[in-house]
C-alpha cells in the first residue's frame, strides 16, 4: 500500500525516528499520544462530530512485531477515562494491555483488524487503525514534533528492555 497522504490526495510529509537499523516513520498530517498511538480526523461519513481515529504508530508496531491477536473489552458507544482498560493486543514479541488514550466517547472500532490484526502490521497508518472516539479534549494529543522528542526518551528505556531479554 501507498504512503499515508492527505485527504485532497498529496502525500503526507514523513518524519523519521531510527530505531537502530530501522526507521520508524511519523506522517505530519496527524497528532500523537505518549504511549505510541497516532491520531487522526476520521474519514467516515459521519466525522464531522470531532470523531478521531486512533492507531499504533510504527515505532510500537516495529517494538511489537508481527501483531496477531487484538480484544476488545469496551464496545461503542461508551464513554471512557483517559488511561482506562480498554483491550488488549498480542504480537510475536509481547502481549501488551490498550489503554484510552483521552477521555472522551468510543464510538467505533475497526473491526477489520479485529478478524484480521495483521492489517496493523502492513497498513498501519491507514487500514490498521484500531477505533475512533470523540476525545474531550484532543490538546492531550502531540504534534509530531513533540512525539519524536518523546521517542528520543522513549527508545533509551527501550533499548535497555531489548538488551535484557537478549
Amino acid at each position: 500500500s501507498g504512503r499515508p497522504g492527505h485527504t485532497d490526495g498529496s502525500p503526507a510529509e514523513l518524519l523519521v525516528f531510527m530505531m537502530g537499523q530501522f526507521e520508524a516513520t511519523f506522517p505530519t498530517d496527524r497528532r500523537y499520544t505518549t504511549h505510541h498511538m497516532w491520531a487522526s480526523a476520521s474519514l467516515t461519513p459521519d466525522g464531522g462530530d470531532g470523531r478521531l481515529r486512533f492507531g499504533l504508530t510504527s515505532y510500537a508496531v516495529r517494538l511489537l512485531q508481527d501483531v496477531y491477536f487484538l480484544d476488545w473489552v469496551v464496545e461503542p458507544p461508551v464513554d471512557l477515562d483517559r488511561r482506562q482498560l480498554i483491550g488488549a493486543i498480542e504480537s510475536k514479541k509481547a502481549e501488551s494491555d490498550l489503554y484510552a488514550p483521552t477521555a472522551g466517547q468510543l464510538v467505533a472500532l475497526n473491526r477489520v483488524a479485529l478478524d484480521d490484526p495483521s492489517v496493523i502490521n502492513v497498513e498501519t497508518y491507514d487500514q490498521g487503525w484500531l477505533f475512533e472516539m470523540i476525545p474531550q479534549d484532543p490538546r492531550d494529543l502531540l504534534d509530531p514534533a513533540a512525539y519524536l522528542e518523546h521517542l528520543e526518551q522513549a527508545w533509551v528505556v527501550a533499548q535497555r528492555t531489548i538488551k535484557g531479554q537478549v
